[in-house]
């Protein structure tokens, strides 16, 4: 499986390189839930920094939504066994987003106070960056889910410069398959440590995984030619579309 982690760092060099996303005297925050993404994603980021000829430092963050799973606890004790300079945060975001008063979108609330929290501890820390454990098939997910349910033709980006510059979200693992990142995990040995999410599973996204799948196991090409596609785009090709929208604001 050795061969498996050195395609995960050249994945990860590439997507950093096409990007410009890690410069000189960068300190990153970590988001780290406790999946196999975030945990590859620490891991390989403490890794490359002992090897690359520019300097950067590197901080991880869990945020423990509170569902009783003593996520904090067990990603402290991660954290600790491995040198990793880290934070937890303990919360009430998770019972919060589930409860009466908000049933009909549990995620979005969650993963906004989430990472509003990533937010305010990149400014503690002084980061400058917060990298996210986003892989090729979120981008390609969350695509969809924004044309089904968000009436928009977007996804992540692998780079998001925020207040006016301040602060960056960086996406390493853009270009690696979920599948990869998970061989990957589990040849390093690690535990996923479960956030106790009542939700998980039975969401909008899953849904579009299901689909996707459908079309993957049909033929190889189309997860490829549909990550290319987004790094294809034809502005020309909606411009009358564009034109339409003005005439319908003017």
């Amino acid at each position: 499986m050795r061969h498996v982690a050195e395609a995960m760092k050249r994945l990860m060099g590439k997507a950093i390189h096409s990007r410009d996303m890690i410069k000189e005297g960068d300190h990153i925050l970590v988001a780290v839930s406790g999946g196999k993404d975030s945990l590859s994603l620490l891991w390989l980021l403490k890794e490359r920094c002992m090897r690359v000829p520019i300097s950067y430092k590197v901080t991880a963050v869990h945020v423990d939504p509170g569902f009783s799973t003593q996520s904090g606890e067990r990603m402290e004790a991660f954290f600790a066994a491995h040198g990793f300079d880290h934070r937890v945060i303990k919360s009430d975001f998770g019972p919060l987003a589930h409860s009466a008063e908000n049933r009909e979108n549990p995620c979005f609330l969650c993963s906004r106070l989430r990472r509003k929290r990533l937010f305010e501890s990149a400014a503690a820390l002084s980061c400058n960056k917060i990298a996210l454990g986003h892989h090729k098939d979120d981008f390609i997910e969350t695509f969809f889910l924004n044309i089904f349910y968000g009436a928009s033709i977007s996804t992540m980006a692998p780079v998001q410069p925020l207040f006016d510059g301040k602060i960056c979200i960086i996406r390493p693992l853009f270009m690696i398959d979920q599948k990869m990142i998970k061989r990957y995990a589990d040849w390093m040995g690690w535990p996923e440590i479960p956030l106790g999410c009542p939700t998980a599973g039975a969401s909008k996204r899953e849904e579009i995984k299901t689909m996707l799948d459908r079309f993957y196991k049909n033929n190889k090409k189309v997860k490829g030619n549909i990550f290319h596609a987004l790094q294809n785009i034809r502005p020309e090709s909606f411009q009358g579309w564009m034109e339409r929208k003005k005439e319908l604001l003017s």
